[in-house]
């Protein structure tokens, strides 16, 4: 094989450096654009918030003027207070006008004139369930063989607040420490199972749902006849035979009705009373609101903050000479002027979309879900002249703020089903009148998915069995047999 060399000459797309970081900017989460403006504030020492004040330059002579005149001002202000200070002040307002009393009977209140939301006074995490049955552990007087048997129970208890491991099985992980018998540790879960929340450390529903009766008092109506069909009949009651429960409890319909309002009102899962996952709260990127009989469209200023380059650095980096200084401010002022303009970039196309999204759906602004009109990305693409996925970025993990609630921008975009009359109808839609018939159906008789299809037939909306079973699924609608309960 001979070697030799050779000259081609051809054509490549690249993309620039600030092409990339434009379209990093477009697809962030408003929470990711502020981590990522907070990381470049403290890189880059050209950009600050506008919000900031400006370092104002004061020559050495004119700052010690001014200092002395101060001090001399500030002296004679004091010295003529002194003198004129009579021996007592009045006053035009009481202790209970500035500073908050509190007691027992009145609730903590704030002015309201200050930004405070009540609910993040408890937004935090909260206490686990482990560690709150770990509190009341310790105020229980157990031995130590107890002890360790209720720390192996508590251990093995789920997040909902059940018994997840036999109790066979923990006796056999205590017998390390202390021989311990079956019957010690049934003892010690029934203790256990009187810690609060009610019915927690049960091994099945039927346990759990026994445990919140016995605390009930004996004069609550149909306690007797709830604990009967909880322990013998909790089966029938999960497939809604309320004909096979009448007469194996040989009880009215009105009867049957109060016993199952009494269980309704148990918690089956006591566990989730307690959770330490902190409240995820949504702040949206665009506020949509009707004015003068016009839908506006607006940036939420929360979440576009003021950057802006700093004078008195860009104007070292005009002046300096050739030096690695000068190299170093001359590369921030640059690196920061690219991420003004990505930034300004991203803001408007946000806008755009927005605005054009806002358009489309006016329907669903003014009456509902109902009204929602079939929108795909290629829709708003063509209307924008942008490209699909710049479209699909701009509106990932962005929210919007609208007088009906608010909506991730991914939402006004549904496929969309063929009517009668050669028109289409978005999924969107279809949903909200899924859920409109279900609300308004019998209890005693609801309506299946077929019976659905065909009342949304008789609409001029064609679909299939399955497509309502599959909307009625992701609506978390259960089955019409489900659904069944007494009138």
């Amino acid at each position: 094989m001979r070697q030799s060399l050779q000259l081609r000459l051809g054509q490549q797309l690249t993309m620039t450096p600030q092409l990339q970081q434009a379209i990093r900017l477009l697809q962030l989460s408003s929470l990711d654009l502020q981590t990522e403006i907070q990381s470049l504030l403290d890189s880059n020492l050209m950009l600050e918030r506008a919000d900031e004040l400006q370092e104002v330059t004061v020559q050495p002579e004119t700052q010690a003027a001014q200092t002395a005149a101060d001090a001399s001002a500030e002296t004679e202000m004091n010295t003529a207070t002194t003198d004129n200070l009579p021996d007592e002040l009045p006053v035009d307002s009481a202790w209970e006008d500035i500073y908050e009393s509190y007691d027992g009977a009145t609730s903590y209140s704030r002015g309201e004139d200050e930004d405070w939301d009540p609910y993040e006074r408890y937004s935090g995490a909260s206490e686990s369930l482990r560690d709150y049955l770990y509190w009341q552990m310790r105020l229980t007087p157990f031995n130590e063989r107890e002890l360790a048997i209720a720390t192996a129970i508590i251990d093995a208890i789920s997040e909902s607040g059940y018994l997840s491991l036999p109790l066979e099985e923990l006796c056999q992980g205590v017998q390390n420490e202390f021989p311990v018998t079956l019957a010690e540790a049934e003892a010690v879960l029934k203790l256990i199972q009187h810690f609060d929340p009610q019915g927690v450390a049960a091994r099945s529903p039927a346990e759990c749902l026994l445990l919140q009766l016995e605390l009930l008092p004996e004069d609550t109506p149909w306690l007797a006849d709830a604990r009967w069909l909880v322990e013998h009949h909790l089966d029938m009651l999960a497939d809604r035979d309320f004909n096979g429960l009448m007469r194996r409890l040989k009880v009215t319909r009105e009867a049957l009705q109060g016993i199952i309002s009494l269980i309704q009102s148990l918690n089956p899962h006591p566990g989730t009373r307690l959770s330490s996952d902190a409240p995820q709260y949504v702040t949206p990127d665009v506020l949509v609101y009707r004015q003068r009989q016009a839908w506006r469209v607006e940036l939420n200023p929360e979440n576009t903050p003021k950057l802006r380059i700093n004078a008195r650095y860009a104007a070292l980096a005009r002046r300096s000479a050739q030096s690695s200084d000068a190299d170093c401010l001359k590369n921030h002022l640059q690196e920061a002027r690219w991420f003004l303009k990505s930034l300004q970039n991203r803001n408007e196309t946000l806008l755009k979309v927005a605005t054009c999204i806002v358009e489309r759906q006016r329907d669903f602004l003014e009456h509902g879900d109902e009204y929602m009109k079939p929108l795909i990305l290629r829709d708003i693409a063509e209307t924008l002249g942008m490209h699909e996925s710049t479209i699909s970025r701009v509106t990932t993990q962005k929210y919007m703020h609208t007088p009906r609630g608010i909506y991730e921008l991914k939402y006004f975009f549904s496929s969309h089903v063929g009517t009668s009359d050669g028109g289409e109808c978005s999924s969107t839609a279809i949903r909200a009148m899924i859920r409109k018939l279900i609300q308004a159906e019998d209890p005693g008789k609801p309506l299946s998915d077929d019976k659905i299809a065909k009342l949304l037939g008789t609409e001029g909306i064609q679909v299939a069995r399955r497509t309502v079973a599959k909307y009625r699924e992701a609506m978390t609608i259960p089955s019409s047999s489900d659904r069944k309960r007494l009138v």
